[in-house]
């Protein structure tokens, strides 16, 4: 863990940043169809409840890393093996980000391009950055926040004045309520909320802990409108059949904005805030996984390790899935119960009751 403090705005920008990030690329909570706004709006209330178990696991333990705490919590084999498995997690995670940002670049902006160099053209500025620490990270992020909200005000603005929204398509509301709940549980609770998991990484370097609560639960309030406006917007100019044959929903309607007959192809703006969140987010995985191998492993100096675990990330992101229909698939139906939901949920819920337990002991 590198000696390095960071404020409460920028962990509320970083939180932002890296919920948004790929939620607003791929299509997420699509099993409910026209309800899957409402499913987004569900999943944040539930992640508020996720949040608080992650704060009250860093409030028992303020100055060590998720993967520290693991082994003090369930002793020394069993902790270095789940803090281990943690780091997987969070590389895995960051070569899925890559990925789905390389896939986008070259479907719309690199089209002859191999998808190594799309990835690697943003891994290489990852492990730049992450050389240089949490603080340069989060200043990076202060900087760069106030461009992507700029442009995503004047895209949403252009999208309103385009006559191209038709609230029609989004009816019927709830005509599956059981659809809505069992979505939030399979899919959408795990991407972007149940992420911020990766976040217990960083809590010890926040300079003011009294008030991670509120910001942390501002953070996660103000993604889930987000999201959920933008997931109105996308139904309200595609329709739900467009939108399910789409693989970058938000993009598509983008492409659609024609405004005065001039004003048209406004895709690569939209590029460009996307590829702002996707480098905060692989960026975010892959420091926490190598604060947490530098730590598990007792490496004295954390940033040498950048190079080849951002090397490791990329290559990952390469070999994970054939093609990206695969990847979507995997994403969709294994990774969420099979990795997020015991790492995201079951895991820290098991946690934080060993925590309560040790410490109303020791009390």
């Amino acid at each position: 863990m590198e000696k390095a403090k960071i404020s409460t705005t920028q962990l509320f920008i970083l939180m932002i940043l890296f919920q948004l990030s790929n939620s607003l690329l791929i299509p997420i909570a699509m099993g409910a169809k026209h309800d899957s706004w409402i499913v987004i709006l569900v999943a944040m209330a539930v992640s508020i409840l996720l949040f608080f178990i992650y704060r009250a696991l860093y409030l028992y333990y303020p100055t060590l890393l998720l993967t520290d705490y693991t082994e003090k919590l369930i002793g020394k084999i069993l902790g270095r093996t789940l803090a281990f498995l943690y780091i997987l997690f969070f590389l895995y995670s960051a070569a899925r980000v890559l990925r789905e940002f390389g896939v986008m670049l070259l479907s719309f902006a690199f089209p002859e391009t191999p998808l190594f160099i799309a990835c690697a053209m943003m891994a290489l500025v990852v492990i730049y950055t992450i050389y240089k620490g949490i603080e340069v990270i989060a200043r990076t992020g202060e900087l760069l926040f106030v461009i992507m909200c700029l442009l995503g005000i004047f895209l949403f603005i252009l999208v309103a004045i385009s006559g191209l929204i038709d609230v029609s398509k989004l009816r019927p509301v709830l005509e599956d309520s059981p659809k809505v709940l069992k979505t939030v549980f399979t899919e959408t609770l795990y991407v972007p909320f149940g992420e911020i998991i990766v976040f217990t990484m960083i809590f010890p370097y926040l300079n003011q802990a009294k008030k991670l609560g509120k910001t942390g639960v501002a953070a996660i309030i103000i993604t889930g409108i987000a999201l959920a406006i933008t997931t109105i917007l996308n139904i309200s100019v595609l329709g739900i059949p467009l939108m399910e044959r789409s693989l970058f929903p938000l993009l598509t309607t983008i492409q659609s904005i024609e405004v005065g007959g001039f004003l048209q192809r406004l895709d690569v703006i939209f590029i460009l805030a996307l590829v702002i969140g996707g480098f905060f987010k692989v960026s975010v995985y892959t420091y926490c996984a190598i604060i947490g191998t530098a730590s598990l492993f007792n490496i004295k100096e954390p940033s040498k390790l950048a190079y080849p675990m951002g090397l490791t990330v990329l290559f990952l992101s390469l070999i994970i899935a054939s093609n990206y229909s695969e990847h979507i698939q995997e994403g969709l139906k294994i990774f969420p119960l099979y990795v997020q939901l015991p790492f995201q949920i079951i895991l820290p819920i098991f946690l934080l009751i060993i925590a309560f337990i040790k410490n109303r002991k020791t009390g």
